[in-house]
């Protein structure tokens, strides 16, 4: 079924060359079904890039999913002209009086910085709480999933020192758990981040771990009661967006060390391939088909409960 986006969003092109199922706003309105209404909190700089990686994930799904974006009001993004945000994204007074099947917050570079200094955290913690009553489910992808867990569980990160870069195996926790359906007991997520989140942190709070790096950590839990997930690393990556980021750093004098397991016979000039996606289509698609099966038909009824 195809992914409902924004009338001449640009990122319409390279889906199409993907031959991702996409639609335009006036073409889904002559389908007589509920679209999921997914909300994306876009924080990562690069905007487009994280909307196709996305979109490209979501357009999978057998179901007709809405797709709308959504960025920060108290501070602009620097990488992004503002007229293509005008056009194209949202912001919490736009969207206030809707209902959402689930809140996606993404990443950002800032996962060093305490939170209550984060530039927008005020407002991204308004945001937060409105979901409550207004998104039935939250999806928090690496500093995102962090930003949520601090949040609602007073889930502290923890500094790792050295950067967690690369691509690392993660093993799952055997439990009973729809989202982890079709996963090898051993499969590989994109990790690049300075912080943590710990176990013993976690299950304090009772949030369940569902993936787990011996080298790196958590990568995976869900909290069992409103059925959020917090992916700590980066599936939705692209195949070279780890590489991209280690020759900047490079360039810029960083002294970043090689991304582990990433480039072909550790070989920087080599061209890495993306052995992850597999299972990041599978990640969605379990996780649209439980939220599907638990979100109510009619969202506007998330105000009574």
């Amino acid at each position: 079924m195809p992914i409902k986006v924004p009338d001449n969003l640009p990122a319409l092109e390279d889906l199409h060359a993907e031959q991702v199922d996409v639609m335009a706003q006036q073409q889904a309105l002559q389908q007589d079904i509920r679209p999921l209404r997914l909300l994306l909190l876009n924080l990562m700089p690069k905007k487009q890039d994280t909307e196709i990686q996305f979109a490209r994930l979501f357009g999978n799904s057998p179901l007709q999913i809405e797709l709308i974006l959504m960025t920060t009001a108290s501070y602009t993004p620097r990488h992004t002209e503002p007229g293509y945000l005008r056009r194209f994204y949202r912001r919490l007074e736009d969207v206030r009086d809707e209902y959402f099947d689930a809140l996606i917050v993404t990443g950002a570079p800032i996962e060093r910085l305490p939170f209550e200094e984060v530039a927008y955290w005020d407002e991204l913690t308004e945001i937060m709480d409105w979901s409550r009553t207004h998104c039935f489910r939250r999806l928090g992808i690496c500093w995102g999933a962090q930003a949520l867990l601090y949040h609602f569980h007073q889930v502290p990160k923890h500094d790792c020192g050295e950067k967690l870069f690369g691509v690392f195996g993660h093993h799952l926790k055997p439990l009973p758990e729809r989202l982890m359906r079709g996963f090898t007991d051993n499969f590989p997520m994109p990790v690049s981040r300075y912080t943590e989140n710990r176990r013993a942190d976690l299950e304090a709070a009772g949030i369940e771990v569902l993936a787990q790096s011996d080298a790196c950590g958590i990568g995976m839990a869900r909290e069992p009661n409103s059925g959020d997930l917090f992916v700590l690393n980066h599936l939705e990556y692209d195949a070279d967006t780890l590489g991209a980021e280690y020759h900047r750093d490079i360039e810029q004098g960083l002294d970043t060390a090689l991304p582990h397991g990433y480039f072909p016979g550790d070989d920087p000039a080599a061209e890495p391939v993306n052995f992850w996606r597999p299972y990041a289509y599978l990640l969605i698609s379990n996780w649209i088909n439980d939220l599907y099966r638990s979100t109510p038909f009619d969202l506007n009824s998330l105000a009574k409960d």
